[in-house]
């Protein structure tokens, strides 16, 4: 089936302002635009993007950013060497970036950053051959029950467990496609013991994952039993979206080699 995440969709309030802070502090670059009449969509990511290296994707709405935040959206993580996590913080403490959850507060593990919106962006040490510095790592969401969460994606999507966190309030797991790569992104699913209800506001998209024949795929998941919640004829046949047990929205879009434009037309 593959499902390789292809990227992942946050609003902004600001375009320009997002594409600089991006730019500057991440190294990203503009991979291609969408423009609407009542949106902008841009693909981002570093400039050393391998094949299955997932892009951030920012849409802003003509008629204003976000207007709420919500809770069930979580975070994107950054790659950075292992063993340079306290250089690039202060790299980035060096060019304004808000201090947020230092290194030394995660006990040296990971840190935090938010971007102009607010937006948090992990920053976790990985081995270089795992993706380009600054590539995206794992998209986070909240979920309401572990159990049913992950059965869902391996149901649904074929995805795998490939690793786990448990703390004393709550637990982590890592999903990715069977034989995804190292630089591939992952799907980090949190589950918070007790209170576990969330809101999921507008500032947080979707997630979007590549499919070999978009018709076949989209088979694939009605026939699992996934919600038919745009389908691919009500999308012109360019892309379709589903969505998982708590609502967050999953595009599926089919990428054509030969096109000028990353974006479907």
């Amino acid at each position: 089936m593959g499902a390789t995440l292809d990227h992942v969709m946050m609003r902004v309030s600001d375009l320009e302002e997002s594409l600089e802070w991006y730019g500057e502090h991440l190294g990203y670059e503009e991979k291609d635009r969408w423009e609407a009449d009542t949106f902008t969509n841009v693909y981002l990511g570093p400039e050393k993007l391998g094949e299955e290296g997932a892009m951030l994707e920012l849409t802003h709405n003509h008629d204003g950013g976000p207007e709420e935040m919500g809770d069930a959206w979580g975070h994107i993580a950054v790659r950075v060497p292992d063993g340079e996590l306290e250089d690039y913080y202060q790299q980035l403490m060096d060019e304004g970036v808000e201090d947020y959850r230092d290194p030394d507060s995660c006990g040296g593990r990971y840190a935090f950053v938010k971007d102009p919106d607010g937006h948090e962006i992990e920053i976790v040490k990985r081995d270089p051959e795992q993706g380009a510095l600054w590539s995206i790592d794992h998209t986070m969401i909240r979920v309401e029950d572990a159990d049913e969460a992950l059965g869902w994606y391996t149901r649904k999507f074929e995805y795998e467990h490939t690793g786990r966190w448990e703390a004393d309030s709550f637990a982590n797991y890592f999903m990715k496609p069977e034989g995804a790569s190292d630089e591939s992104m992952a799907l980090e699913l949190t589950y918070n013991y007790g209170d576990n209800t969330y809101d999921l506001g507008d500032a947080w998209g979707h997630l979007c994952v590549r499919a070999d024949d978009l018709n076949e795929f989209w088979d694939d998941l009605m026939t699992r039993d996934a919600p038919d919640y745009r389908d691919p004829e009500s999308c012109d046949n360019e892309y379709a979206f589903t969505k998982d047990m708590d609502d967050h929205e999953i595009e599926i879009i089919e990428r054509d080699p030969n096109s000028d434009s990353l974006f479907p037309n």
